[in-house]
């Protein structure tokens, strides 16, 4: 059964992919459209290309099309062919938008289901662990972004853990990463580790041996809670999906990312400050794209400034 979707007049919002012709956006796009399948959207391929908005207009006047947007034209539809080889089924539209890369996912991302993206792009270097575009876009998207993360084996073949892994923060910060976590294990068939990491402040810890576990069990039972608290509801809304909660000891950056080497995404909530500027991202977000071994979903949750950092790391 496919996971309900939102709908702008009357259409599905379409899965949004960035190509720029790298391996990292091609197998961007294989993962979009697996998933595109999976729940009846629609697959939106753009490139952003500078060259249309400076030069394009004045040199199509006189000159026809050039190397360059021929270039364009072959990435895209390199992409697109690919795509429909994968999941014939799938609607896919392709677009090229005049404007740097950043600035047209972050518009994009005003009318899509969720954003998908390669790690880096075709100007990243190798040894960059994730692109500047890419971290831009998830620090600031109003959609989810899914940045493919992993190794460089076919990470785009989804599912084989059968797992979804959640990171779940302070509530009500993390609410719509929780919601979109259980989503996607619902329309995947897989199991949900929903993972609230604790640790004892250096300042509690006590040599004494009647004290020293005292500190350890109130934050590891806080940690409990909060995982009930942000997992009970969603759980009734998704009976069928298999919740299984674990509150663990250490950073949350840590513990998360042992855990993506058995999960087919990672789930993170996005502390948007309103009105803010630069990158939003909390620690934790900003650390498990970097360093991942799965593609990690990163959903925004508008926050005001002042609880922007309030997540367990």
């Amino acid at each position: 059964m496919k996971a309900p979707v939102v709908r702008a007049f009357g259409e599905p919002l379409p899965l949004v992919v960035g190509v720029d012709g790298s391996e990292p956006s091609m197998r961007a796009v294989d993962w979009a459209t697996d998933e595109a399948a999976l729940r009846g959207l629609p697959l939106r391929l753009v490139y952003a290309s500078l060259w249309e908005r400076y030069e394009g207009a004045a040199l199509m006047e006189g000159l026809g099309r050039t190397s360059e947007q021929i270039a364009v034209d072959n990435i895209v539809e390199a992409a697109a062919k690919r795509a429909r080889r994968r999941h014939a089924e799938v609607r896919i539209s392709t677009e090229v938008l005049p404007d740097d890369a950043v600035s047209v996912l972050l518009k994009e991302a005003h009318s899509a289901f969720a954003l998908v993206l390669g790690s880096r792009g075709r100007g990243g270097m190798a040894e960059l662990l994730i692109g500047s575009v890419s971290l831009a876009v998830a620090a600031r998207a109003a959609c989810p972004v899914i940045v493919l993360r992993g190794n460089h084996d076919n990470q785009a073949d989804a599912g084989r853990h059968e797992s979804v892994l959640l990171g779940v923060g302070e509530e009500p910060h993390s609410a719509a990463a929780v919601r979109f976590a259980f989503q996607e294990a619902e329309v995947r068939k897989a199991a949900l580790h929903a993972v609230r990491a604790w640790r004892s402040p250096a300042h509690e810890s006590t040599d004494h041996p009647l004290m020293a576990g005292e500190p350890a069990r109130l934050h590891e039972r806080r940690a409990v809670e909060i995982l009930e608290s942000a997992l009970n509801g969603p759980a009734a809304e998704h009976p069928s999906v298999d919740l299984r909660r674990r509150a663990e000891e250490g950073t949350a950056r840590r513990v998360l990312l042992d855990a993506s080497a058995d999960a087919d995404l990672l789930v993170v909530g996005a502390h948007h400050r309103d009105g803010g500027f630069g990158l939003q991202l909390g620690r934790v977000a900003h650390s498990v794209l970097h360093h991942s071994a799965c593609p990690v979903a990163v959903v925004p949750q508008q926050t005001h400034p002042q609880d922007a950092d309030r997540i367990h790391d």
